[in-house]
């Protein structure tokens, strides 16, 4: 795997360096050739804490992963763990997508209960939705309690998602 490592108002010393990439190894068991895949890891410290943020783009879809700590190194090992997770997690959605061929599954077993998929659609909601501005849009999630919102962009003229972000602010996605 080749590994792109930045840092964000943190130095990133060989030493990091080394460990993330030792840590990043297990990963490379589930690509067909790992040479090929890159990773992408940017390291920031905001408010005590330490943030790694890694991103995995392959051909067909692409693997990212968040963690805090306050300890770098035990950050390092929590966003590993949760790529490994996603991947064995979403282990039957991806072999659907065979055209993909850049994962392998071969020596997951089949009856690993602790990945056993229990996503389900359980529940299909009809909205009405009416043009609204994004101010108007805040106020709705809000009032609803929901983490999201999708709305009729009165401005934008097409369908929006605004969404609470963890920093606390919020994002839109535009459908055009």
């Amino acid at each position: 795997m080749n590994i792109n490592i930045r840092g964000d108002k943190i130095e990133v010393t060989d030493s990091i360096k080394k460990y993330v990439g030792e840590k990043l190894e297990r990963l490379n068991k589930y690509f067909e050739d790992a040479s090929k895949v890159d990773a992408h890891i940017i390291i920031r410290a905001r408010n005590g804490e330490q943030i790694i943020e890694v991103t995995v783009p392959t051909s067909r879809y692409t693997l990212r992963a968040e963690e805090k700590h306050s300890d770098l190194y035990a950050a390092i090992d929590l966003v590993v763990d949760v790529l490994e997770r996603q991947i064995r997690k979403n282990k039957t959605r991806l072999n659907k997508r065979r055209d993909a061929a850049d994962v392998v599954f071969s020596f997951i077993p089949e009856e690993d209960e602790e990945y056993v998929e229990t996503n389900q659609i359980v529940k299909r909601k009809n909205v009405e939705n009416k043009p609204m501005n994004e101010e108007e849009a805040i106020l709705q999630m809000e009032l609803l309690d929901h983490d999201f919102f999708l709305y009729n962009d009165v401005d934008q003229g097409c369908f929006a998602v605004i969404y609470k972000r963890k920093d606390g602010n919020y994002g839109i996605i535009y459908s055009k």
